[in-house]
């Protein structure tokens, strides 16, 4: 059984090898290429996303956004501000070499980074604005590592806004950085926070300016936790390879248009106290948004319950290194114990180095589904 799902999984892995194009990495795609989203080889499920109220205002982020973009300079507004359809909305990078567009926090005031920062913090809960920040602070404990303070460190992040922002018309924003991207898209009351990518090297620091910083230990240890719940049986669906040895996530940066077939164990097969843990593990990252906005995220999660699948690579103590992948119509979630990149290196998954990334599957992404319609009912 664990054979075959693992043959499965890498097959699936096969069918994502497109060629590189410009703008793109290693088996990826570029942004000239056309959205499409993450599908499964059945291709793009349709009607999972509606233009419809929620109830929850986004009046504060918008009222921070203004002020944010007010707080820069003439020069600084025209880098950072890009039409709403952009593909200025692909071009995040998870990795620190990247070219980013936008204001960066190294060159923004005290007021324009404390402006910066309340836009985030209107737009995020205070778990994810924390983490958020404790990841940049985790990048200057790289740049102290590696004394490579060009290369890493605390400011090396850039924003960039997508259309104006407006209580009516669709708009957002985006944080780029190494191991830290937000893509936050507003229309009217709805939001779509996704894709976002968050992770560390090293996950805390040990000593220096940030000595105590600690990220990313929730997504470890509620993923341990729920295949720690699961009978030999399920395991035996959930696991699809017991060996990792090697970097697992399959949908970072310039990862759009994955074709991604389910695997592991669904929901419909846990019982109660299972699909809790399975809840509460989405419920950590999405937990990220700010707590009205995630609760809507949660509804439309928990009505494919049934159909969310977890997998999971690796060992199951709490000392193992591995992967694990929660997939359903509207959420993906990564979570992946990578081999160590600096200040040195190492050819096995270490807890020292974490990615973790989720997506909104089937066209979402950047809330282009929900862009989509909005140009469609305005055509006409």
């Amino acid at each position: 059984m664990l054979l075959s799902a693992s043959v499965f999984f890498c097959t699936t892995a096969a069918l994502v090898a497109y060629s590189q194009g410009p703008g793109g990495r290693r088996g990826g795609t570029s942004v000239a290429d056309p959205f499409v989203g993450i599908t499964t080889s059945q291709g793009v499920q349709q009607d999972l996303f509606a233009i419809e109220s929620t109830g929850v205002t986004t009046e504060p982020v918008r009222v921070a956004a203004v002020a944010f973009l007010n707080g820069l300079s003439e020069s600084q507004r025209d880098r950072t501000v890009f039409p709403v359809d952009d593909a200025e909305w692909r071009k995040w990078d998870n990795r620190h070499r990247s070219p980013r567009q936008g204001v960066g926090f190294n060159e923004m005031s005290e007021a324009q980074r404390t402006l910066a920062f309340e836009m985030l913090g209107q737009s995020l809960s205070a778990k994810g604005l924390k983490k958020t920040q404790d990841i940049m602070k985790l990048n200057g404990t790289l740049a102290e590592l590696a004394n490579s303070f060009d290369e890493y460190g605390e400011w090396l992040y850039w924003i960039t806004v997508m259309g104006e922002p407006s209580a009516t018309e669709p708009w957002g924003w985006q944080l780029d950085g190494h191991h830290c991207v937000v893509n936050y898209f507003v229309m009217g009351d709805q939001v779509v926070m996704s894709p976002v990518f968050m992770g560390s090297e090293p996950v805390e620091a040990k000593e220096g300016k940030f000595k105590g910083t600690i990220v990313m230990q929730d997504e470890q240890d509620k993923g341990l936790a729920l295949i720690s719940l699961l009978n030999d049986e399920q395991r035996a669906k959930a696991i699809i390879m017991n060996r990792k040895n090697g970097n697992n996530n399959l949908t970072e940066a310039y990862k759009d248009n994955v074709i991604l077939d389910y695997a592991g164990i669904p929901g419909s097969k846990l019982d109660d106290t299972q699909k809790q843990a399975l809840l509460a593990l989405v419920e950590e990252y999405v937990g990220n948004m700010r707590e009205g906005h995630a609760k809507v995220r949660m509804s439309e999660v928990e009505k494919h319950l049934d159909d969310t699948y977890f997998a999971w690579i690796g060992g199951t103590t709490d000392k193992s290194v591995y992967y694990y992948r929660v997939h359903s119509p509207v959420v993906l979630i990564e979570f992946d114990h990578q081999r160590r990149v600096a200040p040195f290196h190492t050819s096995e998954p270490t807890r020292d180095h974490i990615h973790t990334v989720i997506r909104t599957p089937n066209g979402n992404d950047y809330g282009k589904d929900l862009l989509r319609q909005h140009y469609h009912s305005h055509s006409h």
